[in-house]
This record gives structure tokens, sequence and C-alpha cells, in this order.
């Protein structure tokens, strides 16, 4: 079964809940959740690649600072995306230190009032409830607050 989001309701602000077979699913699919929210993604059309990494102290802040990236682009360059693909999750060494890094990409374009219909406004990724387990038929989740 390929991922899935699911959403729950909450005050004041967005959740959702990923389920994935992989990890790098489960980041993709984290992202497309949150994009779901800002505009209707089927009018979204992959014409323009971007490339994001990210740098986190562990999986959360990971997840956490992958999903910043996205709201940096959209805030600055007024960027939709529709599609996402991680290349690589890895944990290296920097310093003396062990972090996990992240490379990916996503396909989309410049919000267009007249083609895009605009959802809530994200304001930021939150650390509410956020933990990225392995459920006891291994698939990753997570669920994921967004402050609307």
């Amino acid at each position: 079964m390929p991922g899935r989001i699911i959403d729950y309701e909450h005050t004041a602000d967005v959740m959702y809940e990923v389920v994935a077979d992989t990890l790098e699913e489960l980041f993709e699919y984290a992202a497309q959740g949150m994009f779901k929210y800002i505009t209707d993604l089927e009018r979204v059309e992959p014409a323009k690649e971007v490339a994001v990494e990210a740098k986190g102290f562990d999986l959360e802040n990971l997840l956490y600072r992958w999903l910043e990236e996205f709201i940096i682009i959209h805030d600055v360059e007024g960027m939709v995306f529709s599609r996402f693909k991680v290349d690589k999750i890895e944990e290296i060494e920097e310093g003396d230190e062990r972090i996990y890094r992240i490379r990916g990409r996503a396909w989309g374009e410049k919000f267009d009032r007249g083609k895009h219909k605009p959802g809530v406004v994200v304001k930021a990724v939150t650390y509410s409830q956020m933990e990225i387990k392995r459920d006891e038929n291994g698939k990753w989740r997570v669920k994921i607050v967004l402050d609307i």
C-alpha cells in the first residue's frame, strides 16, 4: 500500500498523520500533506524543479527543517509544489557530532491566484505531537501539527 495522509481536527492549527513504507516516503508525503493545505495540488503543475537540503540533530528535527525549507521557499519565492522526491536521508558526522542530512527535490510552480485555489497560510511547523516511529507492521508514522 502506498503512503497516505490522514487529516485531524485540531484547534487553531492543522494536524495530519503520514503513514509510509519507507522513511524517504514519509518525508515526501509530509511535504505533500503540508502543501495540500496551502492549495489544491491537482492544479499545481510540476513545471520547475527545486533542490532542497536540510540537516537535523534527530529525525524529528530533520523533518521539521525539511518542511521549514519549503515554507521559506513558498514565502520568499511564491512557489507551490505538488511532487516531492527524497534522494537520500543519511546519518553523517559533522565536527564531533552525528547528525542527519536529507537531500531531495520538489516540483511545482509560482502561485497564481487565477489558477490556484488559496488554502490556509502555514506560518510554521511545530514539534507538538511529532514523533517519527515504526509501527508493528513496519510502517513509518508521524503526526504533524502546522501553525496556521
